[in-house]
């Protein structure tokens, strides 16, 4: 059952938070949610310091001491950094949607189903391409990937077009019309849910940085 539930995590590509320090936080609470990293295994995963934001109920609460929870802050990403959950993908064969060139210049990015980041080898004609990959290597963030066969060109959204501009836009009208020029139904579902998932993290940074 563990193993089911670790699998379901990293093959759909759940992200989650964590905040650690928060003024009820115990020790078998964060033991607890160690416990529940390590499970999971979770392919992203966002870890910060409880921040106390003016006016809430949380602010008036005993405080945890700072060096406390900077330890536990720091467990927890040490936890996180040790794992390499991708490496159950090795070997797979997947279909990719070739999008962008990666930060390194020297590959392109494709992504599956899962909006996994894919590299694969920088040829100008799979720019736009949905290629069938097997995966032959894998990292904390990312698959490598040879490819196999080529399919039809698909259309890149235009946000796409000019690899300088390729960073992801938390403007709402961006990711709608990023959305509606999606061509493949599988990136349609995978851009949408990315896009709910940047407007949410932004959203919770902009509230507790006021």
């Amino acid at each position: 059952k563990q193993w089911y539930q670790r699998r379901v995590a990293i093959t759909a590509g759940i992200a989650t938070d964590v905040i650690c320090g928060f003024p009820t936080e115990t020790e078998e609470d964060f033991e607890e949610t160690l416990r529940l990293i390590d499970k999971y295994r979770f392919p992203s995963l966002f870890i910060n310091q409880f921040f106390p934001r003016p006016g809430t109920p949380a602010a008036r609460m005993k405080k945890i001491p700072a060096d406390q929870v900077k330890l536990r802050t720091k467990k927890a990403s040490e936890l996180f950094q040790s794992q390499f959950p991708y490496t159950a993908k090795l070997r797979e064969v997947q279909q990719i949607l070739v999008t962008e060139v990666a930060t390194d210049k020297k590959h392109y990015v494709g992504h599956n189903k899962f909006y996994d980041q894919v590299l694969i080898p920088m040829k100008e004609e799979y720019l736009g391409q949905s290629l069938t990959v097997r995966i032959i290597e894998t990292g904390k963030h990312y698959l490598k990937g040879e490819v196999i066969t080529e399919g039809e060109k698909q259309a890149i959204p235009s946000t796409y077009s000019n690899p300088n501009q390729l960073a992801f836009s938390l403007n709402p009208q961006t990711m709608v019309q990023r959305i509606k020029k999606s061509t493949n139904i599988w990136n349609f579902l995978a851009v949408l849910l990315v896009g709910v998932l940047f407007q949410i993290l932004y959203i919770t940074y902009r509230n507790n940085n006021r």
